[in-house]
């Protein structure tokens, strides 16, 4: 299927089908390690992307995603495809070529759009994901913010940068996370670090000698503070707590 034109009535039509070379860097380089996901999603920016469409689809159909197995679900009459992650979110899956489709699903038909309003439909069913080639040779999962960032043809700033060889969370998140929990009654400090189940950890030191029923008490109002928050919601795909004993 690789080099076979886009339907005629598409706005792409006449383009063959293949992926664009800026992308094609970009995923092999991510593929090999050799750059960050913020590089992949720049360059996927402003690109068309194909949309798989499947007349047909048994409910229990299962396709791999890096080491993980996704469930295909099934949208509507039109054969619109989304797959359902192990944590229980749905993804929307697009591809950078024909040939990649052709690999996850030979009788996919490809439908182009630009990633934009592809990101946009994932926004407004409320699938928080995309997947990117999901059978491979290089599958990226592009978190919730990205994908808001994309729908919104704005820049994505990630949650976790590297700098001088080591993560670190981005200053701006920090400093909100900070903001966002300082009025909390029961925190003495916060700080945001790369999480290890999550994406960012906040790791909170809380007065000492609270009881279970306040403890609860105190992280309901701290989660409640950060989901409140305009700049941790559009910047964090997950986050996890962490508590250290305090002074």
């Amino acid at each position: 299927m690789a080099g076979r034109e886009l339907p005629a009535s598409a706005p792409f039509a006449g383009a063959d089908g293949s992926c664009g070379p800026l992308l094609s860097a970009a995923l092999a380089a991510y593929g090999r390690g050799d750059c960050p996901l913020a590089q992949v999603v720049a360059a996927l920016a402003g690109t068309r992307v194909l949309v798989p469409v499947l007349a047909a689809l048994e409910a229990a159909d299962v396709v791999d995603v890096g080491d993980h197995q996704h469930t295909i679900d099934k949208v509507a009459s039109a054969g619109i495809v989304a797959l359902r992650a192990p944590d229980g979110r749905t993804a929307l899956p697009v591809f950078s070529s024909v040939a990649t489709m052709a690999v996850w699903r030979p009788d996919a038909r490809p439908v182009p759009s630009d990633i934009a309003r592809a990101a946009l439909s994932a926004v407004a069913e409320q699938w928080e994901l995309i997947v990117l080639d999901p059978g491979g040779p290089t599958t990226v999962l592009i978190p919730r913010p990205a994908v808001w960032a994309l729908a919104q043809q704005q820049e994505w700033q990630p949650a976790v940068v590297r700098a001088e060889g080591t993560d670190t969370v981005d200053g701006r998140l920090r400093s909100a996370i900070g903001r966002a929990v300082a009025g909390v009654a029961g925190v003495v400090a916060a700080d945001a670090v790369p999480g290890r189940r999550a994406e960012v950890a906040v790791v909170l030191t809380l007065v000492p000698g609270l009881d279970r029923t306040r403890l609860d008490d105190v992280l309901g109002r701290v989660n409640a503070a950060l989901a409140a928050d305009e700049i941790v919601t559009a910047s964090v795909d997950s986050l996890e707590l962490r508590l250290v004993a305090g002074p």
